[in-house]
């Protein structure tokens, strides 16, 4: 099984970060790529960032996507899931997506720590969207500026553990979900550090992209995921257009 990683955001060290988790927490025979947006923010807060980050996950996602079994929109908020799920021959999903999956069958009510206020809105939104607003307990995140996006684990650790602790003792959370790519791999190494379980978005993708390989789902030919109709364009990079022309009529 081979699975492509696409972070939306120009940050290497994040993509490290990710494929370092994905790897940990792949079956023996999965293979993990990772490839890194070529423009873009260093990391995702804003709507419009978002905008930014899905069509860099687009322009990857259309280049590369051939000779994977899934594609992983590996930023927090998803950026470009829905579109890519129609256009793409293979399973699609995103770490939100599956880290509120993982979230929900492991508890009624979660909080996601996030690392800036400025991202809460989207989150929010991003939760809504997926059908889950009553089971949200809350949305905190850190509120100073980051040095460094690649080393906020270890810049900001004690900070995200505390928030985490206030999600359970004052917002009622059963599950905390540690939000977007920088922190991959945090809640393996704060397993046992707080009293429910922790939900990593990169090990919670791997893990339902597997699943969804594993299923062999018919791809969509109606309802709202079916490929997009074929129809006049310009200005779309080759593998673009190619993406869109594949398997359409008109």
């Amino acid at each position: 099984m081979k699975l492509l990683f696409i972070n939306p955001n120009i940050s290497d060290s994040v993509s490290d970060l990710i494929r370092a988790e994905a790897m940990r927490s792949a079956s023996p025979g999965t293979e993990v790529t990772v490839l890194t947006a070529p423009f873009g923010v260093a990391y995702i807060e804003t709507r419009f960032e978002a905008l930014i980050g899905a069509y860099a996950a687009a322009e990857l996602a259309a280049q590369h996507h051939a000779g994977y079994d899934a594609v992983v929109v590996a930023a927090f908020g998803d950026p470009g899931l829905g579109g890519l799920r129609e256009a793409l021959p293979c399973a699609v999903t995103g770490l939100t997506e599956a880290a509120l999956a993982s979230a929900c069958l492991l508890g009624q009510r979660f909080s996601i720590v996030a690392i800036s206020q400025r991202i809460r809105p989207w989150y929010r939104e991003t939760v809504h969207a997926s059908g889950l607003t009553g089971r949200l307990a809350s949305i905190r995140g850190l509120d100073e500026p980051l040095a460094d996006i690649g080393s906020v684990q270890t810049d900001q650790g004690e900070r995200l553990v505390r928030l985490a602790q206030r999600c359970v003792d004052e917002d009622g959370a059963d599950v905390i979900v540690l939000a977007g790519a920088p922190l991959a791999g945090l809640a393996r190494g704060l397993a046992g550090r707080l009293p429910v379980p922790m939900v990593d978005g990169v090990s919670s993708a791997v893990r339902h992209a597997e699943s969804l390989v594993a299923l062999r789902p018919h791809r969509p030919t109606g309802g709202s995921f079916a490929a997009p109709p074929l129809k006049p364009n310009r200005g779309l990079s080759p593998a673009l257009s190619l993406l869109l022309a594949a398997g359409r009529t008109p």
